[in-house]
């Protein structure tokens, strides 16, 4: 009997972890014959897990049912739930925290010692960065958006600009992406015939979907690209462009996302559009590239900005040979 309760959980493990598998494939992995398979896949039905034969390969699938079954999870698997389910107690997303907290203390109690140990050592030499906390942002309001894009339907939202003004918008969703601590919803504006970017917690989605549309191709051909060209180029009151003196493959790595856009100009240089608050924090980003560079536009103030900085890096190198 143990043998065989044993056998079943290993059973039960193979169904989770692939879409299909053959009853050859199943025997081999359990050292028994396809009938024993067959009687085994039986006693799971028994036990209320929806095993389904598969058409066409003689295999077996494990299929949803009415309740979450027991998941059977090996020791890398354990450890990144727990990480995961750590990370989403403080997380961006509203009404998650406490979920979280209990699914993470269910587990932490079936966890073997070995995993426990590893799991806890994690948690204590990790130190969460003090980060300004993002606005959080409904789990419904994000279920029904990425439903909205699965399924191509569009989308009719409410939607709240930077400065309070509301306005009704018709789209068709294409993906949602994480930036930071704000969520996005990345879709194409058929109003306004072009693509724009949405923060998550601005809008409020209208019921119910409107009807399926056949989807574009995104810009850049990869939406979190198109997403950090949009936040770099909104309308910052400074905005400048200067030509790097080295090609754009040479310093693309060091422009993170929503810093800037490149463009290349030639084989040695490139052309790098930033926007920031005010001069003094676009000399910091221009200057961080490393890079020789000329300013090509610009606020007035920027060239008295740079100046005042070349000025300070020369005292203190004068001082320190003093």
């Amino acid at each position: 009997m143990l043998e065989t309760s044993a056998r079943l959980l290993k059973l039960l493990s193979l169904l989770q972890a692939r879409r299909d598998w053959s009853g050859p494939e199943l025997a081999t992995r359990l050292g028994v014959t396809t009938r024993t398979v067959r009687r085994d896949v039986e006693r799971l039905r028994e036990l209320g897990y929806p095993v389904h034969a598969v058409q066409g390969v003689a295999g077996y699938r494990l299929g949803a049912g009415a309740a979450l079954p027991p998941l059977l999870l090996d020791d890398e698997e354990a450890v990144a739930v727990a990480v995961g389910l750590r990370t989403a107690a403080g997380g961006s997303v509203a009404g998650v925290e406490e979920p979280s907290l209990r699914a993470l203390a269910k587990l932490e109690q079936v966890l073997p010692s070995r995993v426990r140990h590893r799991v806890n050592t994690l948690h204590t030499a990790t130190v969460r960065a003090g980060a300004p906390p993002g606005p959080q942002v409904s789990p419904d309001v994000l279920v029904a958006l990425a439903d909205a894009c699965r399924r191509r339907e569009r989308l009719r939202f409410d939607y709240r600009s930077p400065r309070g003004a509301g306005t009704t918008r018709l789209v068709e969703p294409d993906r949602l992406v994480n930036f930071g601590r704000h969520w996005y919803l990345v879709a194409f504006d058929t109003d306004r015939d072009d693509w724009r970017t949405f923060r998550v917690d601005r809008l409020t989605p209208r019921t119910p979907t409107g009807p399926r549309f056949t989807p574009r191709q995104p810009p850049y051909d990869d939406v979190a690209t198109y997403l950090a060209h949009q936040l770099s180029m909104r309308t910052w009151p400074c905005q400048a462009t200067v030509v790097l003196h080295e090609p754009v493959e040479a310093v693309e790595h060091r422009v993170w996302p929503g810093m800037g856009t490149l463009e290349p100009v030639d084989a040695d240089s490139c052309l790098l559009h930033v926007g920031a608050d005010d001069p003094a924090a676009l000399v910091w980003m221009i200057t961080s590239v490393d890079a020789d560079f000329t300013l090509v536009a610009g606020p007035p103030e920027l060239g008295a900005a740079f100046r005042a900085q070349a000025e300070r890096c020369l005292r203190a190198v004068d001082v320190s040979r003093a």
